[in-house]
């Protein structure tokens, strides 16, 4: 059966492309300038004032403008439009970025505590004062960034690993502020590497699951959302639909609303277009899989090799 792209709308679904940088272009912009100038500030101000915690926290900041950058830019090819080789468009570039992301995070916390271990081992005088004035502008930087990426955290890993970091860095800078005034409270010199070590932990510990998460997509895996059991028993459920294989679901980007479907289908007498039509909106109203791809077979051989693929129609949106 042909079919028609050149309108890009199937089954009353549009393929309207997601505006550059994913609506928060803004946002990446504002957080990428606040948390670079910062950087600047609390290095130069955790040298003077001899801080590993500040240095640590500098360092940590610096992958996140790094990461913003990657996130931002992944976030504008994802809408750019398809183009012949590159069929399904860009948009499995916001996994690959949060893929490389998670990757810089993790061996910028391997470098900080390697120099974390050299402060702890050779404690030097801190400026309490100086650590904790910083840390409050962190507090501020930080807090003011994860707002801007609030709205969007929940429904796309990309933004999640900008708002997660920033809210992270946040909560990290007051543990720094508690350090700074426990150092000029106390004199004991060996709070600030420790105050390093439970910040690391912290960061390690809350990057886990944007870790974890990066890596099912990356390796296509179905999306938490959707129950593949599920799905498989809702076309079992279609008229006269008598078994289904090959059925595979993943999700085309960073976003959980990019879930995609390919599977054959074996139906006597094969399909038409308005019993495809009627799967194709099912699919997506039922578990939010917006672009899915079935092949309907009218027999299947022993041993499970088709007789013969009669149909073979794409019913959605690519």
């Amino acid at each position: 059966m042909p079919h028609d792209h050149s309108s890009h709308d199937h089954a009353g679904h549009s393929h309207a492309a997601p505006p550059p940088g994913g609506g928060f272009s803004a946002a990446f912009a504002i957080g990428i300038a606040l948390n670079l100038a910062f950087v600047i500030a609390e290095t130069i101000g955790g040298f003077w004032a001899n801080s590993s915690a500040l240095l640590s926290d500098a360092g940590h900041n610096l992958s996140d403008v790094l990461s913003l950058a990657l996130a931002w830019g992944a976030a504008w090819l994802a809408g750019r439009p398809a183009t012949r080789r590159y069929t399904f468009g860009y948009r499995g570039a916001t996994i690959q970025a949060a893929l490389l992301n998670t990757a810089l995070l993790y061996a910028a916390l391997g470098f900080i505590l390697w120099e974390t271990i050299d402060h702890l081992r050779h404690p030097e005088p801190v400026n309490g004062r100086w650590v904790m004035i910083l840390a409050g502008v962190g507090i501020l930087v930080n807090g003011i960034t994860a707002l801007l990426f609030r709205s969007g955290q929940k429904g796309d890993v990309n933004v999640r690993g900008a708002y997660l970091h920033m809210m992270t860095d946040a909560l990290v800078s007051v543990g720094v502020v508690a350090g700074g005034g426990l150092v000029l409270l106390t004199g004991w010199l060996w709070l600030d590497p420790a105050i390093s070590f439970i910040i690391l932990g912290i960061i390690a510990y809350s990057s886990w699951g944007l870790l974890r998460d990066s890596l099912r997509l990356g390796l296509q895996a179905v999306p938490d959302a959707i129950d593949p059991e599920a799905v498989r028993a809702y076309l079992l459920r279609q008229p006269e639909v008598e078994s289904v294989h090959d059925l595979h679901i993943w999700s085309m980007s960073s976003s959980g609303h990019d879930a995609a479907l390919m599977a054959h289908l074996v139906r006597p007498g094969g399909a038409d277009a308005q019993w495809l039509a009627a799967l194709s909106k099912g699919l997506e109203s039922e578990f939010h899989i917006h672009h899915s791809t079935v092949q309907v077979e009218d027999g299947e051989l022993p041993g499970g090799c088709h007789s013969h693929c009669e149909v073979a129609t794409e019913v959605a949106h690519q």
